[in-house]
């Protein structure tokens, strides 16, 4: 029973925004930290400051040698099974740093060498240079650290799904930066009977698994590394090619200075600029949303059918002009772009108030992208927020409709915005309309009919899902040009 067909949804995972866990399990993908921080957008930023001050002050309690408050905020890490993320086969079990481990886990960081040097910063580190962590246990306490924002991202996500929510549930602890401590609250949360409370994750957050990797790191950082020095030193490990070339191999040097991760912290804390590099390059390279399939056969659920989108179109061309059908135009448009736009637009919300309920825009998404048209976007102008309106009208679209959007546009929300409608008399004239209001610095209004929607999913089957979407930049072009 997945939360989708518990709650009637009558939607599969490509046109839902969280990961539609199964109820009586967990799905095996993870919460990865570098790939948090890699999400350059606000609400990345708030997620990878509460992961680094959460961190940072577990590592300032052991420095400090105030060892049971240590202990107690490791605690907190509860191992609640609501998030529904990894290996569990049979009722979720969580992994993270509980209540019965929280002991063990401060003697390997008190113990550890990576910490009393201050190589240790980053919960992620953990997974390289503390034995008994793996990336199940970063992933549940990543979980754990970011509850209090996930759960405001259940609650939108229930309202935009029109899922019921239950009040006063115990939310379970939260993390509060500011004063460095652990709280609780009542909260609103979905509770499935006979599974319990819920909490959602963000489909475009997880991954296969944590960026960090033990073994990746030894082996292809610091033994090249190390075998660069032997040679230099003309050490006895050695040896020469047939060509009299230098080598030395990383068999010879792991059975001299050992693995696992008590070897990878004694050989970086002489080395730490080769923890930096692979830090670095962990960040730039960080792992990739999963595509809608990808996350399909993950969780053994309906793949995305190409079909499916062509028959929208179809749907979408059949459709009366006109207000009775405005909801079900605004409902087609919305399926389309949550699964083509993915993951560079993510966070869905309908009808939002604005100007204190003046105003309301019929769909806005997050702007999450880290390549494509939309990243280009955002790294241009001010789009953390991408503005939907969908105009179901039999007559022309005039300066009104585009006075309506430009309205809604501000430099914190954003300023590029779609105006979506069935079709236009002279489009070349409500180009130069939008780009009047470009050129009066009122935003970007990209106007798109229903045979550019159809184009738009022609790009994305195409491109295989690569966000390129060369009819939106070339209507972007027009704008600034």
């Amino acid at each position: 029973m997945r939360f989708s067909e518990f709650y009637n949804l009558d939607k599969t995972q490509p046109y839902l925004d969280f990961v539609d866990i199964p109820l009586h399990t967990d799905v095996e993908v993870f919460l990865d930290p570098t790939s948090i921080k890699a999400l350059d957008t606000v609400w990345g930023h708030e997620l990878s400051s509460l992961l680094q001050t959460y961190f940072q002050k577990v590592l300032q309690l052991i420095q400090d040698n105030e060892h049971e408050d240590a202990i107690n905020l490791l605690s907190g890490l509860s191992e609640g099974n609501e998030f529904h993320l990894g290996f569990s086969k049979d009722k979720s079990q969580g992994k993270g740093f509980g209540p019965s481990s929280a002991k063990l886990i401060w003697e390997a960081l008190f113990d550890s060498d990576a910490v009393k040097s201050g190589l240790l910063e980053d919960i992620e580190d953990t997974a390289l240079m503390i034995k008994g962590i793996g990336p199940d246990m970063i992933s549940d306490a990543v979980c754990n650290i970011l509850r209090g924002p996930l759960i405001k991202y259940t609650q939108d996500m229930c309202q935009y799904y029109n899922v019921p929510l239950i009040d006063n549930v115990e939310s379970g602890k939260i993390w509060n930066a500011e004063i460095g401590q652990w709280e609780e609250t009542l909260t609103s949360l979905p509770i499935a009977e006979g599974y319990g409370k819920i909490i959602l994750i963000p489909k475009n957050l997880v991954r296969h698994s944590i960026a960090y990797d033990g073994e990746n790191y030894y082996r292809h950082y610091l033994l090249p590394v190390m075998q660069e020095e032997h040679i230099q030193n003309k050490s006895p490990l050695v040896q020469l090619t047939k060509k009299q070339e230098a080598y030395v191999t990383k068999k010879d040097l792991m059975a001299k200075y050992g693995s696992g991760k008590l070897a990878i912290v004694r050989e970086t804390i002489s080395r730490p600029y080769v923890l930096q590099q692979y830090k670095s390059d962990k960040l730039q390279n960080a792992p990739k949303a999963l595509r809608h399939n990808e996350l399909a056969k993950i969780e053994e659920s309906e793949p995305l059918r190409i079909d499916d989108l062509k028959d929208y179109i179809k749907e979408l061309r059949k459709l009366d002009v006109g207000k009775n059908d405005a909801y079900k135009y605004e409902d087609i448009i919305e399926k389309i772009l949550t699964v083509i736009f993915y993951p560079s637009l993510t966070h869905p919300s309908k009808q939002t108030s604005i100007h204190s309920g003046r105003k309301r825009i019929d769909i806005t998404y997050k702007n999450s992208a880290h390549n494509g048209f939309f990243s280009w976007v955002s790294k241009h102008y001010a789009s953390s927020l991408i503005f939907i309106e969908c105009k179901n009208y039999s007559s022309d679209i005039t300066n009104p409709e585009i006075d309506q959007l430009a309205g809604r546009f501000s430099p914190n929300r954003g300023k590029v915005g779609l105006l979506i409608f069935r079709e236009t008399k002279d489009k070349e004239l409500l180009y130069q309309r939008c780009k009047d209001t470009a050129q009066d610095d009122k935003g970007f209004i990209l106007a798109l009919d229903d045979n550019d929607i159809s184009i738009l999913v022609d790009e994305y089957i195409d491109t295989k899902e690569e966000q390129e979407f060369k009819l939106l930049d070339k209507l972007f072009k027009k704008l600034i040009t």
